[in-house]
C-alpha cells in the first residue's frame, strides 16, 4: 500500500492494561474510532504512543495487529526514535518485516547531532528501507533543527517524501512550500495550529486529540480543505481549549483522560509516568466538561 501524506493521521495512544501488558482490545475500539472518522493514517510509537518506554517486541506487535486491523483501508507507519544510525536501520528493517507501510523518523535521540550529521544519519536509514518517510520536525521538544537547507540535501533521497512541521511556526508551511513546491508533503504536528496550518497550505494534520475526538478533527481538515471556512472555525473554537492539552508536559496524561471521557480508551500509563492526580486531574477535567458540554454538531463532512 502506498503512503499518501495528507489528511488527518492520527499519532496513536498505546493502550496497556492494568498490569502494565498491551490492550490490544481497547486499543482497536480507538482504532475503529479512527477508521470510522475518515482518518488518513495510523501513526505508530510516537510520543503519545509512549514510544521510549516500548519494548522491540511490543512495537512488532502493534504494527502486525494496526496492519491486521485496518485491513488495507489506510497505511501503518510506525515512528522511529533511535539513539544510533545502526539501531534505526534496524528498526526501519523490522518496520518493514512486520508489514508497516511507511516510516516517521526523528533525529538522533540524545546525542545533540550537527546538520551534517542529522543529514547522514537521514541518507543512511533511507537507503537502507524501501519504505516511504516523513520526517519529525521537533526541534523543541527534541533538540535538532530540520533546516530548508538540510531538506534541501535530501531531496536526492526518493523515499524521504513528507515532513511533521512542528517547530510552532507557522510561517515554516510557507517556506517549505515556497521553496520545495511539492517536493515535500507538509503536514502539521502542533494541535493548536491545526487549522492555521492547513489554511496555509499544509497538507495533512499529525493530530494529538484527535485520539479522543476523531470525528471533530477530520471535520475540520475536510471543511478548511473544502474552503468552508467558518464552518472549520467554529468547530475549531470550541475545540481549541481541549487542543491545548496537547501542548503539555503531561500531554500524554491529557489525552489518555480525553479519551476516556469519550469511551474509547483508558487512563493507564508506563512508568515512570503516572495518571494525572488532584489539581491537576480535575483541571484537565473540567476543560474536558466544558467541552462535551457544548459539544457541536458535525455536518456530513465525510461527503465533502
Amino acid at each position: 500500500m502506498s503512503v499518501q501524506w495528507k489528511g488527518v493521521m492520527p499519532a496513536v495512544t498505546t493502550k496497556f492494561d492494568a498490569n502494565d501488558n498491551l490492550d490490544l482490545d481497547m486499543f482497536k475500539v480507538n482504532l475503529k474510532a479512527q477508521l470510522d472518522a475518515g482518518v488518513s493514517g495510523i501513526i505508530l510509537g510516537g510520543t503519545l504512543g509512549e514510544a521510549s518506554t516500548l519494548t522491540k517486541d511490543e512495537k512488532s506487535t502493534l504494527v502486525k495487529e494496526t496492519v491486521a486491523f485496518v485491513n488495507g483501508k489506510v497505511p501503518t507507519i510506525i515512528n522511529i526514535a533511535e539513539q544510533t544510525t545502526k539501531d534505526a536501520i534496524s528498526a526501519a528493517h523490522a518496520a518493514e518485516k512486520d508489514g508497516a507501510h511507511g516510516l516517521m523518523l526523528l533525529p538522533p535521540m540524545r546525542y545533540k547531532a550537527d546538520d551534517r550529521e542529522t543529514v547522514t544519519y537521514f541518507k543512511e536509514i533511507a537507503k537502507n528501507t524501501s519504505l516511504p518517510i516523513m520526517l519529525y520536525n521537533n526541534p523543541i521538544d527534541y533538540g535538532i533543527m530540520i533546516t530548508l537547507d538540510m531538506l534541501e540535501e535530501l531531496t536526492e533521497c526518493e523515499n524521504i517524501q513528507a515532513v511533521k512541521e512542528s517547530t510552532r511556526d507557522i510561517s515554516n508551511v510557507t517556506r517549505m512550500k515556497t521553496r520545495f513546491g511539492d517536493r515535500y508533503s507538509v503536514l502539521t504536528g502542533v494541535d493548536t495550529l491545526g487549522l492555521e496550518s492547513i489554511l496555509m497550505g499544509a497538507d495533512g494534520w499529525v493530530a494529538g486529540l484527535v485520539c479522543a475526538f476523531p470525528k471533530e478533527t477530520v471535520a475540520i481538515y475536510k471543511l478548511g480543505q473544502a474552503g468552508r471556512i467558518e464552518e472549520a472555525r467554529a468547530i475549531y473554537s470550541w475545540f481549541l481549549p481541549i487542543l491545548e492539552l496537547d501542548v503539555s508536559t503531561k500531554l500524554v496524561q491529557n489525552i489518555k483522560l480525553a479519551e476516556v471521557k469519550t469511551n474509547i480508551g483508558t487512563e493507564n500509563v508506563r512508568a515512570p509516568r503516572l495518571p494525572l492526580i488532584g489539581a491537576e486531574r480535575e483541571n484537565v477535567l473540567a476543560i474536558l466538561d466544558a467541552g462535551l458540554k457544548n459539544r457541536p454538531t458535525l455536518p456530513d463532512y465525510l461527503s465533502l
